[in-house]
């Protein structure tokens, strides 16, 4: 992929020319020397450049991968780990990781997977014969070049001599390919964990899955310590390998020159799987074809709520936090390895939305200027316009509504028409625009506190006098009005209307009297009574869901469940309060994301309150997070314009980009800048002040 921007031209004697990809800690680029050669140069992110905790453990991974020799591994040519941003130069291994692999060609059998087993047991007799144990042997850190696998990255390897280092919050490993001792006491593991990664390996190779994939990196880990893998998906006799190499006791697992014998002695045909065995969806590589089936099919788990409490003891062994632990260097789960999905022509871009306009032209100050997507174009406020059409490939504006100054984020898109404020003879309105031209196609009222909605019967906004409601259709035609009894405001959920009213004109400090409105004619009708403060985040399992407040300072202390039938609440007490400040709340498929001012984020199950992780990131005012399901992240914004990826599983920070020099933002402006991000496809588009841009999720 390209060089992002801010990304170096060179370092040391190395022409950069291409990223290869990015982790918690570093970025690897493609290098070539001045003869040509080319290298794989690992460098430190700057954050981490100052730590000097983590450049003496950059410096042994440097020591640990010189010690190491062999024709399976990647050799240093070059490193400074006393530059200003530490570096590492290896021989560059042109082919994708193992995970790629796998992903895009499905498991590997018969030749090609002894090929890797004796190839990879090769390499673990050279990094044991140096005196080292690779300890985070998986997938990704498996290259596969034409003649044979490379290991690489001995960025958490002990080596004999090495000082100590577990610092909580550092890198100690992949739960699912990790060992048992290494879960309970990291500093102490022996050769013999590695076996049991590369038997965990082995099984992902030929399978597809990992014998101890789970949906969160804790369930992992209690899987890898307390329950026997799962191998009912490898063929025998490799099974029987396997099983032995994944022993919990590390006395009982084979040694390398067994492992070889055994590997040597694999079929070049492995015994077909079944046909009804799943293989992930995909048809092995030299496999009969079988039908495919989803492996929760295969072996349904049923487990105790107990499994959290005891990894979480067990975790406590080691000296380290859970979140420390679980901060690995790289994305959690099978997601780790995904061919982006990008608009046709998509490159990175930046684009500024700001318009000249005449001198007279003041400023209708709406909120800030913020972006919608839909129909495959971006919709987006700006200064000197109301709205702009935007490719999303190319950043290229396909035309401009307005000539005021109308700081708008659109309300939404539907049916070839974008909803959007604009300001017309002294008064807030709601336009629907025509996405083809930008021409306005209808009008309608709309005060300026209160927003307009889109439902599944059409659009709901206020009556001008913010007493009422209307709904129009897509053409502009008034479907019903509902009147309301005081200050409400209104909200949808589910695709359904509701109205939150309050006893006098104030919605936040008093309780709050929730209707529901009938998509068909408006009828109002009372559901529930809810505390002050109550903010509403959609619908999730078939019910309204709201976080409520503390009494004591406390920003939200329950999620709040509304039947929308019979308007029954129950309250679900949150395991840790959420006290950060401005802690805003947003519900992305069944999770509660909090967004702090202070750059905390905090994941929270919707379905029983409690806490799956936090992140301290060190950004302020972060933006509302959208979720990439097809890479497992969460992404956020700042104002400055950087974007911040981090595992949906875990929390861990995957990458961030640079800040931008300029936002667009000037003094005078009456604005500082929110921040919002939204993906097209896979393709991120983030948005800071006046500035929109699109960055790649392949960082």
């Amino acid at each position: 992929m390209p060089l992002n921007t801010g990304d170096p031209g060179a370092i040391g004697e190395y022409v950069l020319v291409d990223r290869l990809g990015t982790g918690g800690m570093g970025a690897v680029f493609l290098g070539r020397s001045e003869s040509g050669r080319q290298v794989a140069v690992k460098v430190v992110h700057a954050q981490y450049a100052d730590d000097p905790q983590f450049r003496t453990r950059f410096r042994q991974e440097i020591e640990a991968a010189r010690r190491v020799s062999g024709a399976f591994t990647a050799s240093v040519v070059d490193a400074d780990p006393d530059a200003d941003r530490p570096w590492m130069a290896t021989l560059y291994v042109p082919g994708s990781n193992l995970a790629g692999l796998v992903d895009r060609d499905g498991p590997l059998g018969g030749a090609r997977l002894r090929a890797l087993a004796l190839g990879l047991a090769e390499a673990l007799r050279d990094i044991h014969r140096a005196g080292v144990v690779h300890r985070d042997l998986k997938p990704a850190n498996v290259l596969m070049a034409e003649d044979g696998p490379r290991v690489i990255d001995f960025g958490i390897s002990r080596a004999a001599g090495n000082e100590p280092l577990t610092v909580t919050g550092s890198v100690i490993g992949t739960p699912p390919f990790m060992s048992p001792e290494q879960l309970r006491s990291p500093r102490e593991v022996t050769p013999a964990s590695d076996i049991f990664s590369l038997g965990s390996l082995l099984a992902y190779a030929a399978t597809g899955h990992g014998p101890f994939d789970a949906d969160t990196p804790y369930m992992a880990g209690y899987q890898v310590m307390y329950e026997p893998p799962r191998l009912d998906l490898v063929a025998e006799p490799l099974r029987g390998i396997v099983a032995r190499c994944l022993d919990k006791d590390p006395a009982a697992r084979p040694a390398l020159p067994e492992l070889r014998e055994l590997f040597r002695a694999l079929p070049d045909e492995l015994q077909p799987l079944p046909a009804d065995v799943v293989t992930g969806g995909r048809k092995p590589a030299t496999m009969a074809a079988v039908e495919p089936r989803t492996h929760a099919q295969t072996e349904p788990r049923q487990r105790g709520r107990r499994v959290l409490t005891v990894l979480g003891a067990a975790v406590a062994v080691t000296g380290l936090t859970v979140a420390g632990v679980f901060a690995l260097g790289g994305s959690y789960g099978p997601t780790a390895a995904h061919t982006a999905s990008l608009p046709a022509g998509w490159r990175a871009w930046r684009t500024t939305l700001r318009h000249e306009v005449s001198a007279e032209a003041a400023p209708a100050i709406w909120g800030t200027p913020g972006c919608v997507t839909g129909g495959g174009d971006l919709y987006c406020g700006g200064e000197g316009f109301t709205l702009a059409k935007i490719d999303p490939a190319t950043g290229r504006v396909k035309w401009r509504a307005g000539d005021t100054s109308q700081y708008v984020t659109p309300y939404g898109v539907r049916d070839g028409l974008v909803y959007v404020p604009v300001w017309v003879g002294g008064g807030w309105k709601v336009a629907a625009l025509d996405t083809a031209d930008g021409k306005r196609r209808w009008l309608a009222d709309n005060p300026q506190d209160h927003p307009a909605l889109l439902f599944g019967g059409g659009l709901l906004t206020a009556t001008g006098d913010a007493r009422g409601f209307v709904a129009y259709d897509t053409a502009g035609k008034e479907l019903w009005r509902s009147g309301v009894p005081s200050y409400c405001l209104p909200t949808v959920a589910g695709g359904v209307p509701y109205a939150e009213c309050a006893t006098g004109n104030d919605v936040v400090r008093g309780p709050v009297t929730l209707q529901r409105l009938d998509p068909a004619d408006g009828t109002a009708r009372k559901l529930a009574t809810l505390p002050a403060g109550a903010t509403g985040l959609g619908a999730s399992g078939g019910q309204l869901l709201y976080v409520a407040p503390g009494t004591s300072g406390q920003r939200f202390t329950a999620l709040l469940r509304v039947d929308p039938d019979t308007g029954a609440v129950r309250r679900q007490t949150l395991a840790h309060p959420v006290n950060v400040a401005g802690g805003t709340p947003t519900l992305l498929d069944g999770t509660v994301y909090f967004t702090g001012t202070n750059g905390t984020v905090t994941a929270v199950s919707a379905a029983d309150g409690k806490r799956l992780w936090q992140r301290a990131t060190g950004l302020e005012n972060l933006s509302a997070p959208v979720l990439s399901a097809a890479y497992g992240r969460v992404y956020l914004a700042t104002r400055i314009g950087s974007v911040l990826a981090l595992d949906r599983g875990s929390g861990a920070e995957l990458w961030r980009t640079t800040a931008l020099d300029s936002t667009g933002v000037q003094a005078g402006d009456g604005m500082d800048g929110a921040a919002g991000v939204l993906l097209v496809k896979d393709a991120i588009v983030a948005m800071a002040g006046f500035t929109a841009l699109s960055v790649n999720p392949d960082q």
